[in-house]
């Protein structure tokens, strides 16, 4: 809806430039997933792997200092439900980022962005990869998602995406220690709900409020990559419980 827009805006840095491109990649997509057969097999996808990052990294989840920032990765940034308002939001309003927002801010929104989109591309792979299996989405279990895994051909897409959460998580982190940014937040409450915004200031606020929460967001974004990356090791060396971990790790 907004793709003109999102081309049409002139931008002036490296930064803004690469968010202007990864927004109409993720637009694009958007659509594409729209069409295609498969794509309420990615939502099916979406709640499994949801629930297994949950059941995984239990011990994280319930500890107070690390719930709330978990809570917002796996609902806001990896989120089942539909975001298309949200997602609108952000391309509508791309020409007044890129003219307010410092280089920074628009390097972070940009990691956003493509992490969110890397992410929704590989539930789509996985749920072609479920059907040449012969394994409906909708009754996914373990043994069927990691028999799809090791059959994906995006496999170093998902060592990318590991690191793209790990710099994403010290970005958002950085920022939210910002006091400004909690009172910028604050006032553009009610602008934001008069110009149609309010569900991306309310994404925004929900993942201020969730980070500021947080004992140390770098160290539970270490642990969480690290873990992960043993699961993906554990998979594709075929371990019968892959989502098993040391109790160290």
């Amino acid at each position: 809806m907004y793709r003109e827009r999102l081309s049409g805006t002139h931008v002036r840095s490296e930064s803004a430039r690469r968010l202007q491109q990864l927004l109409l990649n993720y637009h694009d997509f958007r659509y594409f997933k729209a069409e295609h057969r498969l794509r309420e097999d990615t939502r099916a996808i979406a709640d499994w792997q949801a629930a297994r990052l949950k059941s995984t990294h239990q011990d994280l989840y319930q500890h107070p200092g690390y719930h709330s920032g978990l809570e917002f990765l796996l609902t806001d940034l990896y989120a089942p439900a539909n975001m298309t308002r949200r997602d609108d939001n952000i391309d509508r309003v791309f020409p007044k980022m890129v003219k307010w927002l410092p280089d920074p801010q628009l390097h972070m929104l940009a990691g956003l962005v493509e992490l969110n989109l890397m992410t929704q591309q590989l539930d789509l792979e996985l749920a072609e990869r479920l059907e040449e299996l012969g394994n409906p989405a909708a009754g996914i279990t373990t043994e069927h998602y990691c028999e799809a895994y090791r059959a994906s051909r995006k496999l170093e897409q998902r060592r990318q995406q590991m690191t793209l959460v790990a710099t994403v998580g010290q970005q958002l982190d950085h920022y939210v220690r910002k006091r400004s940014l909690g009172w910028l937040l604050s006032i553009s409450r009610v602008p934001a709900e008069r110009a149609r915004l309010s569900d991306l200031h309310s994404f925004l606020h929900r993942g201020y409020s969730a980070f500021r929460k947080m004992d140390n967001a770098g160290l539970l974004v270490a642990r969480l990559t690290a873990r992960e990356e043993r699961v993906m090791d554990n998979i594709l060396n075929g371990y019968p419980n892959p989502f098993s971990l040391p109790r160290d790790l």
